[in-house]
């Protein structure tokens, strides 16, 4: 289980984004290995506080190995996007000091093929984060529709020949299932009339399956309004992720939660009273930009390449005029 290892993505810029304060509270939403969450805890003093979620059952077992070394961890099996209920239970509410999801899949659940998230390996299609889960790659591979699966390709995959896989694989299966990833693979590459290239033809298509299995881009949009909730003012909320899917949900979500409700221009106001209006009903304070890793970590890890974190603090709700 362990010997599978994980190195922690842009470790650094998100221990900064994370303001960590010695008796703070914390939550690695992607518990993973626990790279990201060994190295909060050496920030952390004797009263601060961590919580570990995971939907990994693996990811968990470390996890209580980790939380019985350190009585300021826990580990709980949950999706992140359960965030305000495992706080709601802690009466942390409104009073955790940062957020830290590294989105998508993690390099053991690659780098095992019988997990059935690569080709690279052959396996089952299986594709759950949470072995427990019913929905697997094989159950959308053999009950989608060609409708469904062309959706799919198309909407996660971001697959221009999404029409052609997803026939291919309906005519396919009509005389034999699929059971394996590179059975599904080799069909896939067989229905993308282009080149070859560096990139697996089914590349896309395993990043379509998956998400669709684990509901990853709906997880993501429930755990941003969830934090919310969840952080105390001027807490920080760190998001990594690893495709154009996912980052665009965040840079949106910050964006807008950051602006505030907008003002039709018609409106006759000043500019001091649009700042203000601004102010009562932003959420959120953008911190720098978007951060890409470094040279140096590319060296050592290149599944970095397409990681981007960005960062944004809670803000303060605002104080109301006397009479209001």
């Amino acid at each position: 289980m362990a010997a599978l290892s994980h190195i922690p993505v842009l470790l650094y810029e998100s221990l900064d984004g994370l303001k960590i304060k010695a008796d703070g509270v914390y939550i690695d939403g992607t518990f993973g290995r626990g790279g990201h969450s060994r190295q909060i805890l050496q920030r952390l003093g004797p009263n601060g506080r961590l919580i570990g979620l995971d939907r990994d059952l693996e990811a968990v077992a470390v996890g209580q190995e980790l939380a019985a070394e350190d009585p300021r961890f826990s580990i709980v099996h949950t999706p992140f996007s359960h965030l305000v209920e495992v706080c709601a239970e802690r009466d942390l509410l409104g009073k955790v000091d940062g957020i830290l999801l590294d989105i998508g899949v993690s390099s053991p659940q690659l780098d095992d093929g019988q997990r059935g998230f690569s080709f690279d390996k052959d396996g089952p299609l299986d594709m759950r984060m949470d072995q427990s889960a019913e929905k697997s790659a094989q159950t959308v591979i053999a009950t989608y529709d060609e409708k469904q699966l062309a959706y799919v390709f198309k909407v996660y995959g971001e697959e221009r020949f999404a029409h052609k896989v997803a026939k291919a694989i309906v005519k396919r299966r009509e005389s034999a299932p699929f059971t394996t990833t590179k059975d599904l693979a080799n069909v896939i590459a067989g229905a993308i009339p282009s080149k070859p290239t560096p990139k697996h033809k089914a590349t896309r298509c395993f990043q379509a399956l998956r998400i669709e299995v684990n509901s990853e881009l709906e997880e993501l949009k429930q755990a941003l309004q969830g934090a919310l909730q969840v952080l105390a003012p001027q807490g920080r909320l760190c998001v990594i992720t690893f495709h154009s899917l996912e980052d665009r949900i965040v840079k949106t979500f910050f964006r807008e939660q950051s602006e505030g409700e907008k003002v039709p221009s018609v409106v006759p106001l000043t500019a001091a009273q649009l700042e203000e209006l601004r102010l009562l009903s932003a959420t959120l304070e953008l911190v720098g930009g978007p951060q890409k890793a470094g040279e140096q970590e590319l060296e050592h890890n290149v599944r970095a390449r397409s990681a981007t974190l960005r960062v944004a603090a809670r803000l303060p709700a605002p104080k109301l005029r006397e009479g209001e």
